[in-house]
């Protein structure tokens, strides 16, 4: 697909396959990369009758690397900066939207720093729901060797989101915290956002990452339902 600044980057699309009209989902990667269980959470949308399509952030950093080398290359330089990242979503959307099955309403999730990404796209672009799951340093200041340095999207994108959010958190963890949720809660509050927020026991990052050590069953079994929920509100017809 074409992504920002009309380059070429590599996507994963998953469609159903009874062609009717749909709503679309964008997701977004996380760290780690453009993987497999990111694919198949991207085909997990399909199976419940969303279009979906998941860009590879790191196409332009190592094209054709498996998805480790390419993570560890663009953490190396900071990071995906910002303004490339909406670029990126913004086309994907526009992707799912010029679908013949598309019903016209988008949403984007994402997961990790994938999560901060779903909430500054949400902000930044028209878009019809959104889902951060664990998102860091939407409310923390990110680290200086990051390109994100300096860019805090609760003080300054907070008022812009432009759909309704559905956030998923885990009690354990630490970035973002609690005390984080909590702040960035009290900020989408004071700007009249609207927004829903649930946070999980005994789990921390990742806990939706079946991969992972950090994967906690009880979470995720709890955490799935309420995305479906939450999508079908905003994505049905």
């Amino acid at each position: 697909m074409r992504g920002a600044g009309d380059d070429d980057i590599e996507a994963y699309l998953a469609e159903p396959l009874d062609g009717s009209p749909a709503g679309g989902v964008v997701v977004i990667h996380h760290m780690p990369g453009y993987d497999e269980s990111t694919k198949e959470i991207t085909r997990r949308f399909a199976a419940h009758g969303y279009l979906a399509v998941c860009p590879n952030l790191y196409s332009r950093e190592a094209p054709g690397a498996s998805p480790g080398d390419a993570a560890a290359l663009a953490r190396a330089r900071g990071g995906v900066p910002d303004d490339r990242l909406v670029g990126d979503v913004d086309a994907a959307v526009r992707l799912l939207r010029s679908s013949p099955s598309s019903n016209g309403k988008v949403a984007v999730i994402g997961f990790c720093s994938g999560g901060r990404q779903a909430f500054l796209a949400a902000c930044s672009l028209d878009l019809d729901a959104a889902v951060d799951c664990y998102g860091a340093y939407v409310v923390a200041t990110p680290p200086e060797d990051s390109v994100l340095r300096g860019v805090r999207p609760i003080v300054d994108l907070a008022g812009r989101l432009s759909c309704p959010l559905l956030g998923l958190f885990g009690d354990d963890d630490r970035m973002p915290s609690p005390a984080e949720v909590a702040a960035l809660a009290a900020a989408l509050t004071e700007h009249g956002r609207t927004f829903e927020f649930h946070s999980f026991p005994a789990a921390g990052h990742a806990f939706l990452a079946t991969d992972r050590d950090a994967y906690r069953p009880a979470a995720a079994r709890a955490a799935w339902p309420r995305i479906w929920t939450f999508l079908r509100a905003h994505l049905t017809g």
